[in-house]
């Protein structure tokens, strides 16, 4: 290609981008949960915010140097001008003003997106237990005395209560279309709270780089209606594999890549207080290992 072709390419590079960014779904910007929403709304609220002095900037860098260029003998020379007041109350007040309104905003929003904060619904929550291996994701239903492997079954509209840990590497559990990420992380147990607004598929995987298996470490987050999420707890309890013991659950930890959908009928009480506990030297003060039933839960921030 010569150098006279360049000018004609670079012209339609813009439009060839767009093109291929056609296909992306920006999921972060069309989120199914209200906690997705609200960060939704919250980045763009911050994003106009900081706008309002980029989009001037750009404006006046074309304007001054179109009105002084040099070839315009109209423009108002002064080569000793060194200051103005308008000027210094524009460029310190405005941000500063800015910074106030993002200041107040960020305030609201931390506390109202706590991840550890309870959503408020008329429908009682969900418990799940999310123990992240190498490399899959194991989801415990405490309540329903069932679990599944790199599927996440829950039901529209109903607030489910995460409980996260990790029996490895620390990993990031994010299920981008539902709402933020959160660390899981040995002998720790973190907490986050979402809710799915509508029926569907949405994908969850690993945010946070933790060895081989890594880009392989997703799974399926299905929101279905209450019957069917009933139904599919039916199914699973009539499967015939359980996580009945310690022995079990260490089979199913073995490091594997691409680990298929498994279904267990039954799980062993206090499995996931057991991991967590079992790093002892990352959690003092946690009960013995072998007190796998009525363990409390120790609780502790992911930052």
């Amino acid at each position: 290609m010569s150098n006279k072709r360049y000018p004609r390419f670079l012209s339609v590079l813009p439009f060839l981008t767009m093109l291929l960014l056609g296909g992306c779904d920006m999921v972060l910007f069309n989120p199914k949960g209200q906690v997705g929403l609200n960060e939704r709304n919250l980045i763009i609220a911050a994003t106009l915010l900081m706008l309002i002095v980029v989009i001037p900037v750009f404006i006046m860098t074309a304007v001054f140097a179109w009105k002084y260029r040099a070839s315009n003998t109209q423009a108002n020379y002064q080569p000793n001008w060194a200051h103005s007041v308008r000027i210094e109350a524009v460029v310190w007040g405005v941000p500063a003003l800015i910074i106030i309104a993002l200041g107040i905003l960020t305030w609201k929003s931390t506390h109202a997106l706590d991840p550890y904060k309870p959503l408020e619904s008329d429908v009682p929550p969900v418990t799940v237990q999310v123990i992240a291996m190498d490399w899959k994701w194991l989801f415990i239903y405490p309540e329903l005395g069932v679990a599944s492997v790199n599927e996440l079954a829950i039901p529209d509209n109903t607030p489910i209560n995460f409980r996260i840990t990790s029996d490895g590497a620390m990993t990031s559990f994010f299920i981008p279309a539902l709402g933020g990420q959160i660390y899981a992380m040995a002998g720790m147990q973190t907490q986050l709270h979402l809710i799915a607004n509508e029926i569907g598929e949405y994908r969850g995987f690993a945010a946070n780089y933790n060895g081989e298996g890594f880009s392989k470490m997703g799974f399926a987050a299905r929101a279905m209606s209450p019957a069917d999420f009933q139904a599919w707890v039916a199914q699973v309890r009539g499967d015939s594999a359980r996580l009945a013991s310690m022995a079990d659950y260490e089979v199913l930890a073995k490091p594997s890549i691409e680990h298929p959908v498994q279904h267990f009928a039954s799980v062993q009480p206090g499995l996931f207080q057991h991991v967590v506990d079992k790093y002892e030297g990352m959690n003092r003060g946690a009960p013995a290992h072998g007190k796998m039933d009525d363990m409390p839960d120790m609780t502790m921030d992911s930052h």
